[in-house]
């Protein structure tokens, strides 16, 4: 069977390779391991006795191992390696075609199975493949010394020299003798700092000539033979003259101090300039060095500041260095100067040190040239938002320093809008500015604190800290403030002024995150009609709660002083309706089963709850539409009717012996508090301060009273609708007429006593009336296909944003997602697939084309990257 002479052969050459690895791996790792040093040249520095017995370990250890491993090979044999083809093959069928028939072989039948099964077997015999040899050797070598050995050769062979071993012989007894006989000799080495990454030059391989060095290179020369037989000249660097000390007979105590400077068997020094180092006698040999100069870093500070929301502000820049920058930082100073010197700044400013930051440096790769952004967060430094001056600095390993020119600007901070965080930030920067501005600060947050209603301190809790503020402010002032006591303060007012600016927007903007994590979760879990009903609602109500928060904390005054820049162009305004559409259409995607477009519509619901600002019409442009207008009344009605439900609540409480006003408290009757009452306790809508807060009969029927206004309201707002039409308008009306029954039913119960009862109804009015305003805000949608203005612009323009059953370019119907997709099918029963075949090969074969305009290329470019 010649088909298995290959196979065969080539698996015996991988049983040799495999017996030899295992058998002399021990050698070739004690050869390497006794060559790296050699070839380092590392023998030179050891005593002569200490190399001598190394030596001697090292022949040793190679003789055992060379014993161990020849005793142990043993050659492999044909049949072995035919042993091991025929394991690889089903069946073993080199193994069934050497047997013979032991049995049956007389009988012609069982004789004809026999042929049979020989046949089969030869035919899988020919499937036959060399079998690759198992060149492992971890079983043996558990502590990997094999690459150990190996890794220092390969680092030998890159930094020594294999000449070197050479060198060996000339440390045997009297091998010196000849070499003396024919003259001295020298070696030398130039190493370069090692921040530079160049390799020592082992200067006797370098021919006589120029020899370009990097300023600061060591040059090492040896010097064998008899003393002044060679001599070294250099003037690369300062020589300073050695005095012989002396014994006490007057003569030389070392022979070797005694020598001239030039003629010491080993000199060493360091590149200082250019100039000429030569060694002078037999063989002797001269350089003409050229200093490479290292050049000082460089540091340039790239565009203008960018600063997020809350305050980080991030500072581009570029630094760069002929062997790359170690380090940097920047410094902050105030700009004194181009302060506004008045109010609070008027006085001298407290002496501080300078801002320092460090430079970030690239974690990985090159630091010759690179780009990095500083990051950092200055909100609660005291020269937050006052001119400064940016200067950058960079160090290279030699130390040079470069310096980026002083670049002039107002130190970022956290911008602050609510007004009475306002206020508060500008006391808190006059008191960090000078310690002598305490009385002055002290005395503003007692104006801040009077009338709290009219100074919009919504919060209890937030009013109590700032007159506790201010009480210990006031004592700090008049009996002497520290430095302490100055950051005490400093601190505190910072925690107020979040407290004031956040307010319950955080807690309104974690809901909303969390029920967009919750519908998130049920996108990829495929939830049930059920959930997503349920799940949309709370999404719907976390909406209403943020924006409502939105509209309450945003500045209507625009004095241009601290208000957010936005680059025009950039902001686009999505109305409340808009908001509502959208949201239809994420739940009707949903219940379709249509998960991945609803989470693509969900990430721009993320994105525009993130980037959300509410803005103040004025004017022509931006003017409410009377649809909007009815949206917002309609919403704030929705919120008087919430705190009014509140507080019926509360007196329910209070019937039963539970929340009762705890003494001390800001806004009880007879704390002569009542403007704190006002502007913490006091939903819009309510009567004035005191109505409602006590029990009984009069208490219930100011509520009544309330309750009364607001139905009257609402009957208003229902008057004033738009003339829409559509079964969504219709559904609207009747929210609201339930709505205004239940408020009718809950003012009666007031006026009875019944606040269990007056609770159920004012709920029932709620839900109408989110019912009523999710069902005007469809209608508005819908209505606006026809040209009526209900969504947008007051003139009924489009935006371009959600509006449903609005044609596409390409005059097909939009569906509910407005802009964001269609129903229609574009192909009208063609294939698919086909079709998308040719599409894309047409893109390809558009994009080829460079005479077309750059535009049209580069939309051509990102449309084939997408798929």
């Amino acid at each position: 069977m010649s088909h298995l002479n290959r196979p065969i052969a080539l698996t015996r050459a991988g049983l040799v390779a495999e017996r030899v690895t295992r058998s002399f791996w021990p050698v070739w790792t004690i050869l390497f391991l006794a060559l790296a040093p050699l070839m380092m040249g590392w023998h030179d520095l050891l005593p002569l006795e200490a190399f001598w017995a190394l030596a001697v370990l090292a022949v040793v250890s190679l003789g055992v191992a060379l014993w161990r491993g020849w005793s142990g090979f043993r050659w492999p044999s044909a049949e072995e390696a035919r042993a091991r083809v025929d394991a690889t093959l089903p069946g073993r069928p080199l193994t069934a075609l050497a047997d013979a028939q032991a049995v049956g072989a007389a009988d012609a039948g069982s004789a004809g199975v026999w042929r049979v099964h020989l046949e089969r077997m030869r035919e899988r015999s020919r499937a036959a493949r060399a079998v690759e040899p198992d060149l492992r050797v971890s079983r043996l070598d558990r502590y990997g010394l094999r690459y150990m050995a190996l890794i220092a050769f390969v680092a030998a062979l890159l930094f020594g020299s294999v000449w070197r071993v050479g060198s060996v012989a000339d440390m045997a007894p009297g091998a010196g003798d000849p070499v003396l006989a024919t003259g001295p000799v020298w070696e030398g080495w130039a190493e370069p700092p090692g921040y530079t990454g160049k390799p020592t030059l082992y200067l006797n391989d370098i021919p006589a000539g120029p020899l370009s060095l990097p300023e600061g290179s060591e040059i090492t020369l040896r010097l064998y033979g008899d003393a002044g037989a060679l001599r070294v000249t250099q003037s690369v660097a300062p020589v300073s003259p050695v005095a012989a000390p002396a014994d006490a007979d007057g003569g030389a105590e070392d022979e070797t101090a005694a020598l001239d400077p030039g003629e010491r068997p080993e000199q060493r020094f360091a590149v200082a300039s250019s100039g000429r180092i030569a060694v002078e006698g037999p063989g002797g040999r001269a350089w003409e060095v050229t200093v490479i100069p290292d050049a000082a870093p460089v540091v340039e500070i790239l565009g203008e500041v960018e600063v997020e929301a809350l305050g980080e502000m991030s500072q581009r820049f570029r630094a760069e260095d002929d062997h790359g920058v170690t380090g940097g930082r920047a410094v902050v100073t105030l700009d004194l100067g181009a302060v506004d010197r008045r109010f609070g700044l008027a006085a001298e400013p407290q002496e501080r040190e300078p801002i320092v930051v460090d430079l970030p440096m690239p974690f990985a790769g090159d630091r010759g040239a690179f780009e990095e952004a500083m990051i950092d967060d200055f909100s609660q430094h005291p020269w937050a938002n006052l001119p400064v001056v940016l200067t950058m600095e960079v160090e290279d390993a030699p130390g040079q320093t470069g310096v980026s020119e002083p670049r002039e600007m107002v130190l970022p901070g956290r911008r602050f809008f609510q007004p009475v965080a306002r206020a508060v930030i500008e006391v808190r920067r006059d008191l960090l500015w000078s310690k002598g501005n305490a009385q002055r600060s002290a005395d503003l947050l007692k104006a801040i604190a009077h009338r709290p209603e009219d100074r919009l301190i919504r919060s209890e809790t937030s009013y109590l800290r700032l007159r506790v503020i201010t009480r210990r402010l006031d004592a700090m002032a008049r009996f002497g403030m520290d430095d302490e006591g100055q950051e005490e303060i400093a601190s505190a007012l910072w925690d107020l002024a979040i407290q004031l600016e956040d307010g319950t927007l955080a807690d309104a903007r974690e809901r909303l995150r969390r029920a967009q994590e919750r519908l998130s979760e049920a996108m990829r879990n495929g939830a049930s009609d059920e959930e997503i009903a349920e799940l949309m609602q709370e999404l719907r109500e976390a909406v209403d709660d943020y924006t409502r928060m939105l509209a309450q904390q945003s500045d209507p005054s625009g004095d241009g002083t601290d208000q957010p820049q936005t680059a025009e162009g950039e902001s686009f305004e999505f109305s409340q309706d808009e908001l509502q559409a959208l949201m239809d259409r994420i739940q009707e995607l949903m219940e379709e089963g249509r998960m991945a477009e609803a989470q693509e519509l969900m990430e721009q619901l993320n994105q525009l709850m993130e980037n959300m600002q509410v803005t103040q019409g004025e004017g022509g442009q931006g003017q409410q539409s009377p649809g909007q207008q009815s949206m917002q009344d309609l919403s704030e009605t929705l919120r008087d009717q919430q705190g009014l439900s509140d507080e019926a609540f509360r007196d329910l409480q209070e019937q039963f012996g539970q929340g009762q006003p705890q003494q001390g408290q800001p806004g009880q009757q007879g704390q002569g508090q009542q403007g704190q009452q006002n502007g913490q306790n006091q939903q819009p809508g309510q009567g004035s301060p005191g109505e409602g807060q006590e029990g009984g009969p009069g208490g219930e029927q100011s509520l009544a009273d309330r309750q009364r206004a607001l139905r009257q309201e609402l009957e208003r707002q229902r008057s004033e609708l738009p003339n829409l039409g559509g079964e969504a308008a219709d559904g609207a009306r009747e929210s609201l007429d339930r709505a205004d029954r239940a408020m009718d039913g809950a003012e009666d119960a007031l006026r009875e006593g019944d606040m269990a009862e007056a609770i159920d109804r004012q709920s029932e009015a709620m839900d109408a009336l989110r019912e009523g305003i999710r069902s005007l805000g469809q209608a508005l949608a819908e209505n606006q296909q026809d040209g009526q203005p209900g969504q947008g612009q007051a003139d009924g323009s489009q935006t371009g944003r959600v509006e449903p059953m609005r044609r596409d370019p390409l005059g097909r119907q939009l569906g509910e997602s407005g802009q964001f997709g269609t129903e229609e099918n574009m192909l009208q029963g063609e294939d698919v697939y086909r079709r998308a075949e040719e599409l894309l090969d047409e893109l390809r074969r558009r994009s080829s084309e460079q005479e077309r305009p750059e535009e049209e290329l580069d939309y051509l470019r990102r449309l084939l990257k997408r798929f």
